[in-house]
């Protein structure tokens, strides 16, 4: 089933063509890959997905809606999420409150927040926080967590929001190798487990070509080769592209 379609989405700064007539699909189930080198257009891209941004021209479907000229807490209502490069939780919070909280706003709960939090949807929070392999953290502040917990903290509020589109910033940056393995094996659980979509962009091209079912590649803002992720591996533009950066 098609999750996402984009088609001809255009953005430019002045002069300069940050998005180029992209076009692409996303199924459910499908842990999806954008890459390009610094400048390619993949932060603009996200941000024009989840309404941070709006496109010159172009098209957004979310389960066949459209999602341009919505505004980014409406895209969020309508079940896309987001994480990013760097991590955004409440540091003096718990653990178990920063997923509680998001819970709470996916209810529209949250008039009455601090009175509340303690006890509303704990059982769900720790259901959350036990899936993705820190519940043992849960009464810890965020601020004292190591970043690769951190980045898990940031997956479970995600996930509270019950999205049918996971948009992923970089999951992986800053973490230990052997941290950003299991983070995206993680990912890739989820993704079978609850038939998500999951659009991710990454420099590490090892968890790139070990976790994607399918590649995009920009470059300069345009499409230039996407398929899975041996093809794209061969393809000769995207070696030029990415010439002595490990591919």
């Amino acid at each position: 089933m098609t999750r996402l379609a984009v088609e001809g989405l255009c953005r430019a700064f002045g002069g300069v063509k940050a998005v180029d007539d992209v076009s692409f699909s996303l199924h459910e189930g499908e842990l999806l890959a954008l890459i390009g080198p610094n400048g390619a257009g993949k932060t603009t891209c996200f941000n024009l997905l989840n309404g941070q941004l709006r496109p010159d021209t172009g098209s957004i479907r979310l389960d066949g809606a459209e999602l341009v000229g919505l505004p980014p807490r409406r895209i969020w209502r309508l079940g896309v999420a987001r994480t990013f490069q760097i991590t955004a939780t409440f540091a003096s919070m718990t653990v178990r409150e920063n997923v509680q909280m998001v819970l709470l706003s996916r209810l529209g709960r949250l008039h009455g927040l601090l009175a509340r939090a303690t006890h509303a949807c704990r059982d769900e929070a720790m259901a959350m926080l036990e899936r993705v392999g820190i519940a043992a953290l849960a009464e810890r502040p965020c601020g004292v967590l190591a970043y690769g917990d951190l980045k898990r903290v940031e997956l479970a509020m995600a996930l509270a929001s019950e999205p049918q589109l996971l948009l992923m910033d970089e999951p992986a940056a800053g973490m230990a190798p052997s941290e950003r393995q299991e983070l995206m094996a993680l990912t890739s659980s989820l993704v079978r487990e609850r038939g998500l979509a999951v659009l991710f962009t990454e420099h590490d091209m090892d968890v790139v070509f070990g976790h994607a079912d399918r590649i995009l590649v920009l470059d300069r803002g345009r499409l230039i080769a996407q398929g899975r992720p041996d093809a794209v591996r061969a393809d000769a533009r995207v070696q030029a592209v990415y010439l002595g950066e490990g591919l």
